[in-house]
């Protein structure tokens, strides 16, 4: 009803304007006003000073005036090719500035160089705490949270609080269940993209993670850094409080720990046992409560959990060694 009013209304202004032009009591000019806008109640305090159009905001204001000029005052600095508005340039530049390694597009060559620590796993900023390793200043920034115990974001469920607003977002999904992300080769869901992007690569065979020092390759950044720890570093910062014993992950302190506190914290939902890894407890899970999908080897009928168990017994029937020391002849 409010369209049609509208539609009568805005007739009866042209016809009044063009009566009034016949008679030279005006010159044969429509002028919109925000009063004239019976329907439309937001402000709009920014004019144009060509056509009095109205805008809420001075950004749409500011790209309106391209239309009238006809001006193209952001220019590409690598083809020097114009566009109107500085949205369009940044875009536009994303066809100059793409990663080698994937082919990703990055905005300007600052995003490119923190891109590519991806592929090469450098990661130049170190926790003074901890000693762990990150790819950018502002992780570091998070990270230290963790020492300083800062967190403001708190789960109005559990209470559990943390140190980014994302991180809540993803907590959540805890309780409600939530999982988004959905693969389509196996329509296993995920509740983080990340998860999902890395669990593509089982199937896509993809191992982008390259090792600086040898020719190995990996699917995760993280598989690649302890890689680097435990094959090319004799650094062991973390120390055990009971026996001093030395550990390059700290990881593997705490898993270490357990033999001394006795800690069994994963327990199994089928049975009473529990387990001081979480390895451990999915391995008993296959093996005593979901027997069929145990990995059997064809030669001597030994049964395994997990596909990178079975593939490592099978070397030793075939004495295949493809592991070789980049340190000694």
């Amino acid at each position: 009803m409010i369209k049609i009013n509208y539609f009568y209304f805005f007739i009866f202004k042209v016809m009044h304007v063009c009566v009034s032009y016949c008679a030279g009591e005006t010159s044969f000019e429509v002028k919109t006003s925000v009063s004239e806008r019976p329907h439309d109640d937001k402000p709009r305090p920014y004019v144009c000073t060509v056509c009095e159009k109205r805008f809420r905001r001075k950004s749409h204001l500011n790209r309106h005036r391209e239309r009238h000029t006809g001006g193209k005052s952001y220019s590409c600095t690598q083809c020097e090719k114009r566009f109107t508005t500085q949205s369009n340039l940044m875009s536009h530049m994303n066809v100059h500035i793409k990663c080698s390694e994937c082919g990703k597009c990055c905005y300007n060559n600052q995003a490119l160089t923190v891109h590519s620590r991806i592929h090469s796993g450098e990661k130049p900023f170190e926790c003074s705490d901890c000693s762990k390793l990150f790819t950018t200043a502002g992780h570091l920034v998070v990270h230290s949270r963790i020492h300083s115990g800062e967190k403001q974001y708190n789960c109005h469920v559990c209470h559990k609080a943390f140190s980014r607003s994302g991180r809540l977002h993803r907590h959540m999904r805890v309780h409600t269940g939530d999982k988004p992300y959905k693969c389509h080769v196996c329509d296993k869901a995920f509740s983080q993209s990340g998860h999902l992007h890395s669990h593509m690569r089982v199937h896509t065979g993809d191992k982008p993670y390259k090792c600086s020092l040898c020719n190995n390759s990996f699917n995760q950044s993280s598989i690649l850094q302890r890689h680097k720890r435990h094959t090319h570093s004799n650094r062991r910062p973390h120390h055990c409080p009971y026996c001093g014993k030395l550990f390059k992950v700290n990881g593997d302190l705490k898993r270490h720990v357990r033999i001394h506190t006795g800690a069994k914290p994963y327990s199994c939902s089928h049975c009473s046992d529990r387990f001081t890894q979480l390895n451990h407890l999915n391995s008993h899970l296959l093996m005593s409560h979901n027997e069929g999908t145990w990995l059997t080897c064809h030669i001597c009928q030994k049964k395994f959990s997990q596909s990178g168990s079975l593939k490592a017994h099978l070397r030793r029937h075939k004495g295949v060694k493809p592991f070789v020391c980049s340190e000694c002849p």
